[in-house]
């Protein structure tokens, strides 16, 4: 595995340059699929993650962040561009091609164009997902000075994949070709990884802040890590049942998920793996002296996945709460998120304020002075990061995902109602209490009309229709 050695830039030479240097670097960490209690410090007990456990105990915890929305590229265009999913521009995960997805779309304003206009030099290190290179979304046109990784979130099911994408160059992994056995070349994870901590080496010795998005695609199926001391380590640990997966054929290293012998182990590998990443960031954020002035952030895009052989069940991967990736239940976007701060975040701190991707725009636009936050879907969070007074609250949050017929979810307060099955001749609303019934195993809309009737009204509102993304009748 890439591990990250002592960086040939002189570290006083980078800590001098970054003492002078007021704005704090972000570096915000987003995992695949990634369940809310794939994570130790969110309770599991199958495998551990120290480093993140780390970055818990130095700063916050939450427990009602969610995410965009329950699917890949809608809930990265809320995080990016600060809007909810029923005002943000990609609504769903439609192909393009030759390959990538519906692209953002020319004049959106995201964080990383906010973060450029107030002097960060910018990078995003993994999956892309919101359009192809050349197109409006190319992230060298939304305000990303590097990028390396997958730009199609279809071709990131591989981690052996022929090709990567360094912003407009498309860079072919010569070893993972079919004559090389599958497994033994490149793994991306790893050389993504190594492009991010160069950005960070690059970006200290020119004395710049800066913002690293890291999109990793693990664990995102399918399911696999090189033949090392981290797969061999949980191998025996749990019952396996093989996964028959895709070898060979148009979809081999092109969205097919490969086979798996054992599938328990090579999830708790690769999340081991991931953990690994999250610590070498760290200690690399530290010999480079900027530890102290760095933000980190740590979440999840949407709830865990069942695909390519995964078990979310056995690892109790979305905790305890209903659904999983695609379901507008809590277990499809209710998301790990972390915040560590050295000397502004409280440390072991938690907190169940109600907030999501879209808060996080509005919150770097308060803290770097790149924008006001008059008008936007999110609020910013600084306030509560901080421990400082007026921190403000949604009135709700609103979800929608098109696959499945259609789904739309509003929460506020304890209060959470899901319309299910939108484009099909038998819709249905379901309302819930989550202070009393978190885990929405009891319908109380018969019981409570008024509630039903307030939040879909607020549904109505909250829906701006997209004619590229259609997702109620008639539109």
């Amino acid at each position: 595995m890439y591990i990250a050695g002592s960086t040939a830039i002189a570290v006083s030479s980078c800590s001098s340059k970054q003492e002078t240097q007021s704005k704090p670097n972000v570096v915000f960490i987003l995992a695949d699929d990634l369940g809310w209690g794939d994570l130790s410090c969110y309770g599991q007990e199958k495998f551990s993650t120290p480093n993140i456990n780390a970055l818990a105990r130095n700063g916050m915890r939450f427990t009602q962040c969610y995410s965009g929305t329950t699917v890949s590229a809608p809930s990265r265009s809320c995080l990016v561009t600060g809007t909810h999913s029923g005002h943000t521009a990609i609504r769903g995960n439609m192909e393009i091609d030759p390959e990538g997805q519906f692209p953002l779309p020319e004049g959106s304003s995201t964080i990383f164009h906010d973060m450029q206009n107030v002097g960060y030099v910018t990078g995003a290190f993994g999956k892309w997902g919101l359009g192809y290179i050349g197109t409006s979304g190319d992230p060298n046109q939304q305000g990303i000075d590097d990028f390396f990784g997958f730009n199609c979130q279809l071709l990131a099911h591989s981690y052996y994949p022929d090709h990567l994408w360094e912003n407009a160059n498309r860079i072919e992994l010569e070893d993972n070709v079919e004559e090389i056995p599958y497994g033994q070349g490149t793994y991306a994870p790893d050389l993504i990884h190594k492009k991010a901590i160069e950005f960070l080496d690059n970006a200290v010795s020119e004395g710049k802040p800066f913002f690293m998005f890291y999109p990793t695609t693990i664990p995102h199926a399918e399911l696999i890590v090189p033949e090392d001391s981290i797969i061999q380590s949980f191998r025996g640990r749990y019952p396996e049942k093989p996964y028959n997966g895709i070898d060979s054929g148009p979809s081999f290293r092109h969205g097919g998920y490969c086979s798996q012998a054992y599938p328990h182990a090579a999830f708790a590998a690769m999340i081991t793996r991931l953990d690994n990443y999250v610590g070498d960031i760290v200690q690399h954020l530290k010999d480079l002296g900027v530890y102290e002035n760095t933000i980190i952030i740590f979440s999840s895009d949407n709830g865990p996945h069942k695909e390519g052989g995964a078990d979310p069940d056995f690892f109790d991967s979305n905790g305890p709460w209903r659904g999983y990736k695609r379901d507008v239940y809590e277990g499809g976007i209710r998301v790990p998120m972390i915040v560590s701060w050295a000397g502004h975040v409280k440390p072991g701190t938690e907190t169940d304020f109600m907030c999501s991707f879209w808060d996080l725009m509005p919150t770097f636009r308060e803290l770097t002075g790149s924008g006001d936050t008059n008008g936007m879907d999110g609020i910013s969070i600084l306030p509560l990061l901080e421990g400082r007074k007026g921190q403000k609250e949604h009135d709700y949050l609103y979800f929608e995902f098109q696959e499945m017929d259609g789904r739309q979810a509003v929460r506020e307060g304890p209060w959470k109602l899901v319309h299910m099955a939108i484009r099909s001749d038998n819709p249905r609303y379901e309302l819930y209490n989550l202070d009393n019934d978190p885990g929405e195993t009891t319908d109380v809309a018969a019981q409570n009309p008024d509630v039903l009737a307030h939040l879909q009204a607020i549904m109505v509102e909250a829906h701006v229709p997209n004619p590229n993304f259609p997702i109620l009748k008639g539109e």
